[in-house]
């Protein structure tokens, strides 16, 4: 077995200590000679015609620069990969908190009374809400020109508020259902949620000297911000730059270039630099939430428990557009995991966005998975009730093992989905006595890492030091301290000696970004690969220098070692023979996602109040089938903060939307998880010796908060026999199903 200095050890985050002191700097505190503040003006309709809009007085107000409306930037759609979002508004707004008009003033205070001068005549249009509703034949078309939007995957036969669906098949579902003995159907829906992260959305844009769009946001995607401002603008790549800042966290949701082109604009038209930042009202009522969806599965089985055949459905609320997700197909590919870890051999799975007046959904941290977990996982148990089956028999005797297919037809490497079950169910005491109103539930689920691109250069410096360029601008996620401790390894230092230097994205031509749990897989291999060049390079000029043998020569300390006489040479008088630095370059591109997936399994137990409803998490229990851990503090954080969002997508979080408007406009309403709301987290890890990234390393980011949400639920319904089909779990839930009991 391979030992290493810094892999496996914890090592504190390399950015801590400037966060937790305030010295951090975000977009938001970025200023540059001249900055204009910029505002908008959202639309309080969910759906009507803009008849006319003044903004003369406006344009009055002393420090007010320009005032810009959709006829001023008309015909221009921007988004992730469909290109279905206005700059602002044309001729109709179709959600309340649609920008209507734009404001660039010398303050904020000049702004906002700007913006109560601007004058919009409205004409309301019909609405629709739902997904269900939009799917009507009366309903009213949001989007007649859809089949015009650049993105669009699939051409549609006629205008259609279902503007993109995936399907997922496998063997024959007539087939399988004629052979189950029994077909069990369930439907289940889901809130949106918002990522909650701690900075807004935010922008600073400056169209300098040469007419470069000098553009600094809170974004974890800044090559696909380029590349998405270069086709909405019509702007030749070149001239955009998307430069280094630090951002205050992301869950998924900071991909989109959100009020980037409106800043744009504003800057062309003031000559001024010009910042823009959401206040967490607009967050909540014009940001891109996780959607909202409904699940319908139908599942056959046979009398002893065997899966033969699944169909599901699910219909995502894209909300006005569909510009915020940035998958090929624009839509989310969680909905295939509605079969979960399972053998069935027939299958068909559909997975449908469609367009309602109300806010666009987006990304969140494994986007569209934990909507299906939760329909799948909590199905199972109702699977089993039916049968007169333990739940936990029943997927025991259903799991994936090596060799099997997945629902999707995919054969995964390694698959150690019933060991990992078996750890949870043992560390969790889930065979254990239980008092009165106190039940248990299980999930289990897997995800693999994603594939994607990205770039690195590790530099030995002439003081002894070594910088690493890394072209991920990362949202606290913990990869820069990765990356320090693989080039640290690999160069046999200490992390402390390892400076990382983030690259604007002028310097390479493409990186995927944070997402998919890809950064270590990725970046990591990039790094990895970096510093093998770089002591290659300095193997050859010592060989050169000294006479040494390269094939004879390791690293150890700052030391070139000879392995063959013991012999020891600092490799900082090398530098300094030679007069300069040197540097090691690598790119790794795999778009696939990993043959090896990770699995998770995960225990809740809950008690219930018989009286009231009311639900308290008494002790939640996780299990990892993961590769190597490179730093086991982040990684232990990754699952913590994973398991926290799902237990506040579980229990208490709801964006509401009334009517087309966010009636949760606050922390006060929108309640996610405290620290009194989390109970015992028990964490058990299988480590295992495959893969896909540096030292056998896999993700970890997203994985853990699918099953959160079913294992509660079937735990609620194991301690009072209420079963919740929508979440989130409330006492009122609960109390009314118990009275329907």
């Amino acid at each position: 077995m391979a030992t290493f200095t810094n892999i496996g050890q914890s090592t504190p985050r390399l950015e801590g200590t400037e966060k937790v002191t305030g010295s951090t700097q975000y977009t938001a505190d970025l200023t540059l000679p001249g900055t204009l503040w910029g505002r908008c003006l959202r639309s309080p309709w969910p759906h009507a015609s803009i008849v006319h809009i003044d903004a003369s007085r406006a344009k009055q107000v002393p420090g007010v620069h320009a005032v810009l409306t959709g006829g001023d930037v008309r015909g221009i759609r921007y988004g992730r990969r469909l290109h279905d979002v206005p700059v602002l508004a044309e001729d109709r707004v179709r959600f309340v908190g649609e920008r209507v008009a734009a404001i660039a003033a010398e303050d904020r205070d000049a702004a906002e009374e700007a913006l109560l001068l601007i004058e919009v005549e409205y004409e309301e249009l019909p609405a629709v809400y739902e997904p269900q509703d939009a799917l009507a034949s009366n309903a009213p078309i949001l989007h007649p020109e859809v089949n015009s939007y650049y993105g669009l995957p699939t051409l549609l036969e006629s205008p259609s508020n279902a503007f993109v669906r995936d399907v997922w098949k496998k063997g024959n579902v007539v087939e399988g259902f004629a052979r189950a003995d029994l077909i069990v159907e369930g439907t289940y829906t889901v809130p949106r949620q918002h990522q909650a992260y701690l900075e807004t959305h935010s922008c600073l844009v400056w169209i300098d000297d040469e007419g470069r769009a000098q553009i600094w946001t809170s974004s974890k995607v800044p090559y696909q911000i380029k590349e998405q401002l270069s086709i909405a603008l019509g702007l030749p790549r070149e001239r955009i730059r998307v430069n280094p800042v630090s951002i205050g966290g992301d869950y998924g949701g900071k991909g989109s270039p959100m009020d980037i082109p409106v800043a744009y604009f504003l800057a062309i038209n003031t000559g001024q630099p010009v910042r823009m930042v959401m206040n967490y009202i607009e967050e909540f009522t014009a940001g891109n939430p996780r959607h909202a969806a409904t699940v319908h599965l139908k599942t056959g089985v046979m009398r002893d428990g065997t899966l033969v055949a699944q169909q599901s459905r699910t219909l995502f609320n894209s909300g006005a557009y569909g510009g915020f997700k940035p998958a090929p197909g624009v839509n989310l590919g969680g909905a295939s995991k509605a079969g979960g870890p399972y053998r069935i051999p027939h299958v068909q799975m559909e997975g449908i966005q469609v367009y309602t007046n109300t806010i666009p959904g987006g990304f969140m941290r494994a986007p569209g998975e934990p909507q299906v977990a939760f329909a799948s996982e909590s199905h199972m148990d109702c699977i089993a009730q039916r049968l007169g089956m333990k739940p936990l028999d029943f997927r025991l005797k259903n799991l994936l093992a090596e060799g099997d297919e997945d629902p999707t037809g995919m054969k995964y490497q390694a698959i150690r989905a019933k060991e990992t079950l078996d750890a949870a169910i043992a560390a969790s005491e889930y065979h254990a006595p239980k008092p009165a109103n106190v039940g248990r539930g299980m999930a289990i689920g897997e995800r693999a890492t994603a594939g994607g691109e990205s770039h690195a250069a590790v530099t030995l410096n002439l003081d002894g030091s070594v910088t690493v360029n890394s072209s991920i601008f990362e949202p606290g996620t913990g990869t820069y301290t990765v990356l320090a401790k693989i080039v640290a390894e690999e160069l046999e230092l200490s992390v402390d000696q390892i400076r990382i230097e983030v690259w604007d994205t002028d310097a390479v031509n493409f990186d995927t970004g944070v997402g998919g749990s890809r950064s270590t897989r990725m970046g990591g291999l990039a790094a990895y690969q970096a510093a093998g060049e770089v002591a290659s390079d300095l193997f050859r000029i010592t060989a050169d220098l000294l006479g040494w043998p390269e094939e004879k020569m390791s690293l150890s300390g700052g030391d070139i070692v000879r392995l063959d006489t013991g012999e020891r040479y600092p490799w900082v008088e090398v530098l300094g023979r030679i007069g300069t630095p040197i540097t090691g370059k690598s790119s790794y591109n795999d778009p696939n996602r990993s043959p090896i997936t990770c699995f998770n399994a995960q225990v809740a137990e809950v008690e219930v109040d018989p009286d009231t409803g009311a639900v308290k998490l008494l002790r939640l229990t996780t299990a990892h089938d993961v590769g190597r851990i490179l730093n086991p503090l982040d990684h232990q954080g990754q699952i913590d903060g994973a398991i926290i969002q799902g237990v506040g997508y579980a229990l208490s979080e709801d964006l509401r939307v009334d009517e087309g408007r966010v009636s949760t406009v606050t922390f006060g309403d929108y309640k996610i998880p405290c620290i009194q709301d989390i109970p015992k987290l028990v964490t058990v890890i299988l480590d295992s010796a495959s893969g896909p990234g540096p030292y056998n390393a896999r993700g970890i980011g997203e994985n853990p908060c699918g099953c959160v949400a079913p294992a509660i639920a079937n735990a609620v319904a194991d301690a009072s026999g209420a079963r919740i089909h929508h979440l989130p779990i409330t006492a009122e839930k609960v109390f009314l199903e118990l009275k329907i009991r």
